[in-house]
């Protein structure tokens, strides 16, 4: 009784899951077709899917062009007066007023310190009395010499007498000469004691305040120092390569060495460009060996803004003639290890590095001496994207960027 009613069971319960185990294989069989269909779809778009190739980068380009360009020269200098003169007493005194605000402009000739001259003024009378009673002993001696040798002649007196007549004649002329050097130097020291501006100028602060013994034996009282201004003066040095280039720039215009006519200009540190026009007036003898430069020298105005000596200069050395020169623009210039190159575009649109010689710069352009045609496809912008061997999409340069750009400034 018992198994039979325990295999009723079991069929029983057999008969409730088949079903639900059917249920759940087809649900499987279903999903696992959906994956495998996903699946082939998927790897269908990656066979045939093809990446769009990235279109070459786009740079600007401009041609060089050429215009009349002046060589220059940019030099470094130092402002110095024209003339420059310590004023020193002379003679010796104290000083007794001074007539200058200290920082003043003065004219030549100005009275600037006046020194005790009670003393010089007693020597010069002295020197005076001195001449008058030489010259009354000439007179004397004359009067006599032609007395006794108007008796010499009647054998009326002996000659020893005329013969001392003569020596005292001579002699008394010897000593009104020497009177008349002694009046001199006695007028000479009577004018050192007034000190006078040699030229025009700008004087510095007295050195010396008024009661103060100056000019003594021996030693030279300075009492102020006095600057000529205009025009002034700029020193600077130039070194052996720039030299052998002006040389050999010269001599190609066929201009003589020996005297050289080369404008100049200069501007202080905080001037835009160069607005003093000069030109240069002196060049060293020879070349320093040791630092392998020459010293030079220019001349220029300084009436309407006065500069002060002793400042840095800027200088410009600029060329007589003009000559025709190939610019592109400067940005498009680039230095490595090799040297100074551009990047131009070839006619296939691929870039290539062009290695070139540079020269000065003119505004914002930049001289190219060799290495690049006037017909050359020169890289402005978009440098980064430029790279050699690669194509690239060239655009011109607008024609107004282009003439701004060859607009430039000497």
């Amino acid at each position: 009784m018992s198994q039979g009613r325990e295999a009723s069971m079991e069929r029983q319960h057999a008969a409730r899951v088949g079903p639900i185990r059917a249920g759940f294989a087809e649900r499987l069989v279903r999903a696992s077709a959906w994956i495998v269909a996903v699946m082939l779809a998927a790897a269908g778009c990656r066979t045939h899917s093809v990446e769009a190739p990235n279109p070459p980068p786009v740079v600007t380009v401009t041609r060089p062009v050429m215009r009349e360009v002046k060589d220059y020269l940019d030099l470094t200098g130092n402002t110095a007066p024209f003339n420059s003169v310590q004023l020193v007493a002379r003679v010796e005194g104290y000083l007794e007023k001074v007539h200058f605000k200290d920082g003043a402009r003065v004219k030549k000739g100005d009275l600037l310190f006046t020194i005790q001259q009670s003393q010089y003024r007693a020597q010069l009378q002295q020197a005076q009395a001195q001449l008058m009673s030489q010259k009354a002993a000439l007179a004397h001696a004359k009067i006599e010499f032609a007395r006794y040798s108007g008796l010499e002649k009647k054998h009326a007196a002996p000659q020893t007498d005329v013969d001392h007549w003569r020596y005292q004649t001579l002699s008394a002329e010897a000593g009104v000469l020497g009177a008349q050097a002694q009046v001199e130097l006695a007028k000479l020291n009577l004018d050192y004691t007034e000190v006078r501006a040699p030229f025009d100028g700008r004087i510095g602060r007295h050195l010396v305040d008024p009661g103060n013994l100056v000019g003594t034996m021996g030693k030279q009282t300075v009492l102020a120092v006095l600057d000529q201004l205009d025009p002034l003066y700029v020193y600077f040095t130039i070194n052996e390569r720039d030299l052998l280039r002006i040389i050999r720039m010269r001599e190609s215009e066929g201009l003589p060495l020996a005297q050289p006519v080369v404008p100049a200009s200069f501007g202080l540190s905080d001037e835009e460009g160069f607005p003093h026009q000069g030109r240069l007036d002196f060049a060293s003898i020879g070349v320093t060996p040791t630092t392998g430069t020459l010293q030079v020298r220019g001349v220029f105005r300084n009436d309407v803004h006065p500069v002060l000596p002793g400042l840095f200069a800027r200088v410009r050395l600029t060329a007589p003639k003009g000559r025709e020169g190939l610019l592109v623009p400067g940005d498009a210039v680039s230095f490595d290890q090799q040297g100074s190159y551009v990047l131009v575009v070839g006619k296939d649109d691929v870039v290539k590095r062009r290695s070139v010689k540079t020269g000065f710069q003119v505004g914002t352009m930049m001289v190219i001496e060799q290495g690049l045609g006037t017909d050359d496809r020169v890289i402005v912008e978009g440098l980064l994207q430029a790279i050699p061997g690669r194509k690239v999409k060239p655009e011109p340069a607008a024609a107004s960027t282009a003439a701004a750009s060859a607009r430039t400034r000497d």
